[in-house]
């Protein structure tokens, strides 16, 4: 999966949603603890402040009642909790001035406030604290933080046909069709599009089927009086005539099985056999495709290389080579250079007029049609993009020199 799928891209959006939400309830729960932090500190001032006046006498006790009737901060009596409290408790805050000494204690997820007047200690419980405030605020943020999760999944779940219908879609540019499935689940927009794809992939199968059968057929029908033809031409007295006839036919069975491999190239629905093959049974092979002499093809080489391309259509792309070769040369010979990174055609003659893509594409008729180029190097570009290679062309010293590059990438030890 590349890095810029949308599943990452997803995941990014709701990583950055969740790290959003938990600052914003980081930043609620110090901004809700000063808050909070600051009324209990007026609440427990005022409180404080009447009781010191009281019990120094500065207030008579209706005025004490007064002051204290909206806190509901009773007095602890029980001298056990008392002493307790005074042990075992935190001091939170500590504040003392002329008339006494006030603190805030924590014990047991409680607050009291302890007040001391000379000799006399008072401690009150505020009823009213809430301990449990915070642990609120963390829940709800745990229910928003699962919500969102949930919510991942469900959007993830709900995109997880896509890969399916990728992997059915690879399928499909890779020319495996009789592997394409049907990958529709339900009847969301992700469904229609896999049953649409699916429909198109069952129309593209006929039509193939079609094509091949109608191939076939041509071919056969061609074959069979191409085949009675040199039947007869083998049969006529030896002369010009007949070695003429001989390669007619021969030249028409060649340019049928180049049309077959055309076809099954530019398709990219038929399955390569790929097999190991060594570069001088290539050669041999081409040559013999070719039939020219071998006092027409040179061959320098470091070593036998071996390949893994599939043997018959390489043969091809390297015999229209050698056969364009020699037709266009001025002495008729080709010198063919192989090395680990490339195979070189090198032939003695004018360069090309146009740049090499003009002469790529099919049935391409030069100045002269009888030296045009044809179907033979689009063959040749399309079987060496079915192997990962690249032809390429330079003129250098009064010679064409064609190249099939990144040759690496198809040689095995």
């Amino acid at each position: 999966m590349k890095r810029s799928s949308i599943f990452i891209t997803i995941t990014t959006i709701f990583a950055l949603a969740f790290i959003s939400i938990f600052m914003a309830f980081m930043w609620l729960i110090d901004y809700d603890k000063q808050n909070y932090a600051r009324e209990l500190n007026a609440k427990y001032s005022n409180v404080a402040q009447a009781n010191l006046f009281y019990m120094s006498g500065l207030i008579s006790e209706s005025d004490f009642r007064a002051n204290t009737k909206n806190f509901d901060m009773p007095e602890v009596t029980n001298q056990s909790l008392r002493d307790k409290i005074l042990a075992d408790s935190i001091v939170i805050e500590e504040l003392s001035d002329e008339i006494g000494t006030i603190a805030i204690l924590l014990y047991e997820k409680n607050h009291y406030l302890k007040i001391v007047h000379l000799d006399e200690v008072k401690i009150l419980r505020d009823k009213e604290f809430q301990p449990y405030r915070y642990e609120i605020i963390k829940i709800i943020f745990a229910f928003v933080a699962l919500t969102l999760f949930l919510a991942y999944v469900f959007v993830l779940y709900k995109l997880k046909p896509l890969r399916r219908l990728k992997r059915q879609i690879k399928k499909f540019a890779d020319g495996d069709l009789e592997n394409v499935k049907n990958v529709s689940s339900g009847n969301d927009e992700i469904s229609e599009v896999s049953e649409a794809f699916y429909d198109a992939v069952l129309q593209i199968k006929m039509l193939n089927n079609s094509r091949h059968l109608f191939l076939r057929n041509i071919m056969h029908e061609l074959k069979t009086p191409i085949t009675k033809g040199r039947l007869v031409a083998e049969m006529m007295s030896q002369g010009k005539s007949k070695e003429r006839f001989i390669s007619i036919f021969n030249k028409l069975e060649s340019l049928i099985n180049e049309l077959a491999a055309v076809e099954q190239i530019t398709s990219k629905i038929a399955p390569q056999n790929k097999t190991i093959c060594f570069i001088d049974d290539i050669i041999d092979e081409a040559k013999d495709i070719a039939m020219v002499e071998n006092e027409q093809v040179f061959v320098k080489k470091s070593e036998n290389y071996k390949l893994n391309v599939e043997f018959k259509n390489f043969c091809i792309a390297v015999k229209n080579m050698i056969d364009n070769g020699i037709k266009y040369s001025d002495d008729r010979r080709i010198l063919i250079e192989i090395s680990d990174e490339s195979i070189k055609f090198l032939s003695k003659g004018e360069a090309l007029k146009q740049d090499l893509i003009y002469y790529i594409q099919p049935f391409i008729k030069g100045e002269n049609s009888q030296k045009s180029f044809g179907l033979g190097l689009y063959i040749v570009s399309n079987i060496l993009a079915s192997c990962e290679l690249k032809l390429a062309y330079e003129y250098k010293n009064g010679y064409n020199i064609f190249i099939f590059e990144n040759l690496k990438a198809i040689i095995k030890a």
